[in-house]
């Protein structure tokens, strides 16, 4: 009985909304990419959608597997009259009925963008606490990677990324942020993300292993958010991990990541030092753009000192 009350409780699949497979309730709240039975619907429906194109008409009427009428949920909406089509927010039980005015293209859809910006980016928690470490801000609670990446854990195996401070005061205000396929793999120490300063680029590191579900819509359109909140609003995505409990190994937490950037902060300022011929000020902080005020450094020297770029 606590079982069947269990599952009475879960939404509707959007594939059993949509009227593609009879029954079929959703584990992964809506978090389809993640979500092997999507996956397994969609194979099955490309595969059909290639067969349908090279079968006439006639050999289709004869076909008798259920397996081989399935179509996307999208395409079966499609079918429907436009005041019927349900918005996907709608049926995700986000917001009241609403239309698809975008035969569910929601990537060119203004309302999609909206609902991101108003109900998604603005639930970010402020860190509890800050760390001064010599003049960099690090927050309690998140996990860094040596790459200076960060995560903060959202529940579900869910993760939110972005880079740290340390990065955004050495290399300075960046003005290009290189757009993320939903979707795409990301691994632990790879590349994951490109970030540009004028004619300049450099590469982060991914902190853990995982599918990216979501990008900051924010920061594609303000890069400098990400100097501005480097741990709030200027996060850069967020990964489902399917191993989180192993990746989180390999990251430095709390007392480790202290440790770790007090040394970062030790080699930038005999890096300065050895530049500028000059002694650092004991107890000052880093300007906020280090690269700008520096104009003997080169970006690679940066970039190869501190900010590992993968192979």
């Amino acid at each position: 009985m606590k079982i069947a009350l269990k599952q009475a409780s879960l939404p509707d699949c959007l594939w059993m909304q949509a009227g593609v497979v009879p029954k079929k309730h959703c584990y992964k709240n809506f978090c389809c990419i993640t979500c092997q039975f999507d996956r397994a619907m969609t194979r099955v429906c490309r595969k059909n959608k290639i067969r349908q194109n090279k079968t006439s008409p006639q050999k289709i009427k004869t076909i008798k597997s259920k397996r081989e009428n399935f179509i996307f949920w999208k395409d079966r909406l499609r079918q429907m009259p436009l005041a019927g089509r349900p918005c996907v927010h709608h049926m995700k039980g986000h917001i009241e009925f609403k239309t698809c005015p975008k035969s569910y293209h929601c990537t060119d859809c203004e309302f999609d963008q909206y609902f991101h910006d108003q109900f998604t980016v603005h639930t970010v928690l402020k860190p509890v606490a800050f760390d001064d470490i010599n003049g960099i801000c690090l927050p309690t609670g998140y996990y860094l990677h040596p790459g200076h990446t960060w995560i903060k854990l959202e529940g579900q195996g869910m993760v939110r990324a972005g880079i740290d401070d340390f990065a955004c005061r050495l290399l300075g205000k960046f003005d290009t942020f290189a757009d993320l396929l939903m979707g795409k793999q990301l691994k632990q120490g790879l590349p994951a993300v490109t970030l540009s300063r004028q004619k300049h680029k450099v590469d982060f590191l991914s902190p853990v292993n995982g599918v990216i579900t979501q990008v900051n819509a924010k920061v594609k359109k303000k890069p400098g958010l990400i100097n501005q909140s480097p741990y709030t609003d200027g996060w850069l995505f967020m990964l489902y991990c399917p191993d989180l409990k192993r990746d989180l190994k390999q990251l430095m937490f709390m007392e480790s990541s202290k440790g770790f950037m007090g040394q970062e902060v030790k080699r930038l300022t005999a890096f300065i030092e050895e530049e500028t011929q000059a002694k650092a000020a004991d107890g000052g902080s880093f300007v906020s753009d280090l690269f700008g005020n520096l104009p003997g450094v080169s970006w690679e020297d940066l970039l190869k000192r501190f900010i590992p770029q993968g192979t």
